[in-house]
Parts: structure tokens; C-alpha cells; sequence
């Protein structure tokens, strides 16, 4: 690795699940031409419609469990049994390669493995919820949820939330047009 990723820099967004991150994501890379998508890796199959090294890098549990005894994750979790996700270091020595910035949309736990990691090259954004019964309401309305898991999925948020002073920014998303801007702001300060 030569000494010039050292400098490179990176964004991390992040925030409870159902708070919008993805969204400004998608903005963001639409903005600013210089982003690019950190493609993460992950055991589960892949679905139709899904591009292998778009979407995710999908590999084996074998092949994910090996990657991590040699050190090529910058963050990865056991998100339940047997289904890993991870942000591999060639995926962000591709993009700096490539003379573009990575953007990272992953959660809480993985985001701060990764701030821990380049604190002095990264800007960080945690998109906040307006408030969880907020967050409730988004998730009643994609409906995805039994009663157990939205109460599993707002206890975790409540938990996630609490971390939210580690990071460079707070953005709060009552407004998603307002929240796009302001991480705009953001990045485009941080990138120069």
C-alpha cells in the first residue's frame, strides 16, 4: 500500500435503520461526481435483480471468515447467524486508486469500527430520525415489520442513537430535501 492512501480521504454516513441514510446517499453520489460507492461484501445470496460488485460482493462464508483472519476488512459483523457483511480495505484502495473518494453507507457499529480507524481522514455523518416515534410511523409504513421486530428494530435505534455524539456531524432528517443540503454542505467543505 503506498503511502499515499494514508491522505486519502473518506465518508462515512450512518444512522438507525429507517432513518433515510440511503437516500442521502444516492443524492450525494449524484452530486458530487468525484464519490464513488463503497461496494461492501456480504455472505447472503444474491437476490435477482442484484449486480455482484454493484450492489455487494457477494462470497462465501468460507471465503468471508478467511478474509478476516488476514486483516482485508476495515469494519465486518455477524449481522444474525451465518450472514456476515464487511467493508473490504481493496474496495477503498480501488476508489482512491481511482482518484475518487469513497462513501460508505453502513451502521452504527461498523461506522465507528471505521472512524476508529482513519479518525483524521474521514468526515462522518450520523442521520438522526426526528424522534423514534417518528421512526416508528416510517416503518409502520413500509410495513415490512411484525410487532416483535419493530420493537426489536426501535430498541436497537434508541441504542444506536445514543453513539451519535462520536461522529463528525449530526444530521437530523425531518426533512429530507434540508438533510440532502446539509450533508452536501458538508462533504463539500471536507473534500475542498
Amino acid at each position: 500500500m503506498h503511502s499515499g492512501h494514508f491522505h486519502s480521504k473518506l465518508i462515512i454516513i450512518t444512522a438507525p435503520s429507517g432513518a433515510g441514510k440511503t437516500s442521502i446517499t444516492h443524492y450525494l453520489l449524484k452530486k458530487f461526481p468525484n464519490l464513488a460507492f463503497s461496494v461492501s461484501a456480504a455472505t447472503r445470496a444474491q437476490r435477482s435483480g442484484e449486480k455482484n460488485g454493484e450492489d455487494y460482493y457477494f462470497i462465501s462464508l468460507d471465503e468471508f471468515k478467511q478474509k478476516i483472519q488476514h486483516g482485508e476488512f476495515v469494519e465486518w459483523e455477524m449481522v444474525y447467524e451465518g450472514k456476515y457483511y464487511g467493508t473490504l480495505k481493496s474496495e477503498l484502495i480501488r476508489i482512491w486508486e481511482n482518484n475518487q473518494t469513497p462513501i460508505l453507507d453502513i451502521d452504527v457499529k461498523g461506522a465507528i469500527h471505521v472512524r476508529q480507524q482513519y479518525p483524521d481522514s474521514s468526515l462522518s455523518l450520523f442521520v438522526e430520525p426526528p424522534s423514534l416515534d417518528e421512526l416508528k410511523r416510517r416503518l409502520q409504513i413500509r410495513g415490512t415489520e411484525t410487532t416483535e421486530g419493530m420493537q426489536d428494530r426501535l430498541n436497537k435505534a434508541a441504542f444506536e442513537l445514543s453513539f451519535r455524539h462520536q461522529f463528525n456531524k449530526i444530521i437530523v432528517n425531518d426533512n429530507l430535501e434540508k438533510a440532502c443540503r446539509e450533508a452536501e454542505a458538508a462533504i463539500k467543505e471536507f473534500i475542498g
